[in-house]
């Protein structure tokens, strides 16, 4: 797109109210992804089922914030 032509859109463009910029902007950002994976929904969901699962047994080691935080601080070398 030549410059001239993108420099009177983003004119047009910010002489919006911020709600119809913020909708524009959504909308040029769902452009930007590709098509939907199928399947991706179910899967999240029997993952989301087997990790309650693993909680509810025990098997899983829930970690308060605090020891997260510590933890990952040790594997990244951050104070």
């Amino acid at each position: 797109m030549p410059t001239n032509t993108l420099e009177k859109l983003r004119s047009q463009v910010l002489s919006l109210s911020e709600s119809e910029r913020a909708e524009l902007a959504s909308q040029l950002i769902k452009s930007l992804d590709g098509p939907a994976d199928e399947g991706v929904a179910e899967a999240w969901e029997e993952e989301i089922v087997r990790r309650i699962a693993q909680i509810d047994s025990g098997e899983a080691e829930l970690l308060s914030l605090d020891e997260f935080r510590r933890r990952m601080r040790a594997k990244i070398g951050s104070p």
